[in-house]
């Protein structure tokens, strides 16, 4: 059984639309994919009605955090869309997208590159627009080659020269509103350091605390040290281990299915969650 879950669609900043990202979970052999758009769910109903048959889709969503200055992403797992105060977060932090794009943009412009809040709009196109959409632009600018070497201190990383800040969930909130809605928290991809500063150690352990259910170990921001200790620290805090593609399309490398979790820790998250569940299969459109 092969198990992805941490993909995104075109609701966001992947370039999949949520019915291809389906289509392409399933050509690359995966038997479960959770779709994680960005503080959005809009692409639910795209998603499910594609679905095809054999799939099994987890709804989702990668939610924007920041702890003692620290951006962070938690993923959150079958929760309920319509549970209204974590659906009125995530409508605060994406309303904050806009005006964070614009303001890189400007501090862009101020660094000597022509970007234009037309392009990044149409590199966005409907999803939520975010750094990977500038990062795009650069991109087809020639500023850097791939939309890796944008989330560098020279460009868009946490601190970097046209980083701009926006409003991020302190992720004690979102493990509340998440839990409250019904879900189940996984600290995404907590040891990207090539990304900015990383959350301690002593922080993910009072996450655990407040109810944090797992980390995500197995990306491929990971080197294998990283994973070791991840595991660990895992072991030591009660919490799973998931492993998960971060798929964004053709805006990474990374492939479908290229990292998994274990059958066993799926199966753990979905008993834990109650306000929704994995949806089957039937054939799609």
């Amino acid at each position: 059984m092969r198990i992805d879950l941490h993909c995104h669609s075109t609701a966001s900043d992947g370039t999949d639309t949520p019915a291809e990202l389906v289509r392409n979970a399933a050509a690359a052999g995966l038997d479960v994919v959770a779709l994680t758009d960005h503080d959005t769910t809009r692409g639910y109903a795209e998603a499910v009605a594609a679905l095809p048959e054999g799939l099994t889709l987890v709804t989702g969503a990668e939610l924007s955090c920041r702890v003692d200055g620290v951006s962070m992403h938690m993923l959150a797992y079958l929760f309920d869309p319509e549970e209204p105060d974590l659906l009125a977060e995530r409508e605060l932090v994406r309303d904050d997208r806009v005006p964070r794009a614009h303001g890189m943009i400007a501090k862009l412009n101020g660094l000597g590159v022509p970007v234009t809040w037309e392009q990044v709009a149409r590199i966005a196109g409907d999803g939520s627009v975010g750094r990977p959409h500038v990062a795009s632009a650069l991109v087809e600018l020639g500023v850097v080659p791939t939309v890796s070497d944008a989330f560098t201190q020279e460009w868009l990383a946490d601190g970097g020269r046209a980083y701009v800040e926006k409003h991020e969930t302190d992720p004690f909130e979102a493990i509340r509103l998440v839990k409250q809605a019904g879900g189940v928290c996984v600290f995404a991809h907590p040891g990207a350091s090539k990304r900015g500063r990383t959350v301690p150690e002593s922080a993910i352990a009072e996450m655990a605390a407040a109810g944090l259910d797992g980390i995500e170990v197995d990306h491929m921001d990971h080197d294998e040290d990283t994973r070791a200790r991840l595991r660990g620290l895992a072991g030591e805090l009660g919490l799973l281990v998931t492993g998960s593609s971060d798929y964004h399309g053709s805006r990474k490398t990374v492939l479908l299915g290229e990292y998994t979790t274990d059958p066993e820790v799926y199966g753990e998250i979905t008993r834990r969650a109650t306000g929704a569940f994995p949806v089957p299969g039937t054939g799609g459109a």
